[in-house]
């Protein structure tokens, strides 16, 4: 896993909702200031329902401090649209179904449901600025207060 100092390489494609309009960008090109991006499973599940709630509430916050969020997920842009619609989230969320930024921060783990065992990105969040460049990281997301967690990070930066 990455950490604080190392430089993210945030090239690679995704897609977003921008404005209720689907587009595809690079990374590197959604993150215009000291950005958080917070890495979730799927929409319309119970605790990442929490983790995307508890950051919609204290998204003014978070914007007055000088910072952006960006919530990733391999879910489609469609559902993100109509999540954050249902939800009231008023930042962008990314479509990531290759998993480019978990791929980036070196944030791939193998999980398990029902007995199957899967890789996929571990449920955390990064602050990272214009170049990429690591600010801080919260390894362990506690849904239900990740938007506290995310503001206890900037009053430690």
């Amino acid at each position: 896993m990455i950490v604080v100092g190392d430089r993210l390489d945030l090239e690679f494609e995704v897609k977003v909702g921008i404005d209720g309009v689907k587009t595809s960008r690079a990374f590197k090109d959604l993150v215009e200031r000291p950005t958080f991006v917070s890495v979730y499973m799927r929409n319309n599940t119970g605790s990442c329902d929490k983790q995307m709630i508890s950051l919609a509430a204290a998204h003014d916050v978070i914007r007055a401090k000088g910072f952006a969020i960006l919530g990733v997920s391999r879910d489609t842009v469609g559902s993100h649209l109509k999540y954050a619609a249902k939800h009231e989230i008023g930042f962008p969320l990314i479509s990531d179904p290759e998993f480019g930024f978990a791929k980036a921060t070196d944030s791939l783990v193998e999980k398990k449901l029902y007995g199957r065992a899967f890789v996929g990105p571990s449920r955390s969040a990064y602050a990272i600025d214009q170049d990429g460049a690591v600010l801080a990281i919260c390894e362990k997301v506690d849904p239900a207060n990740h938007g506290e967690q995310l503001l206890a990070l900037i009053e430690g930066l």
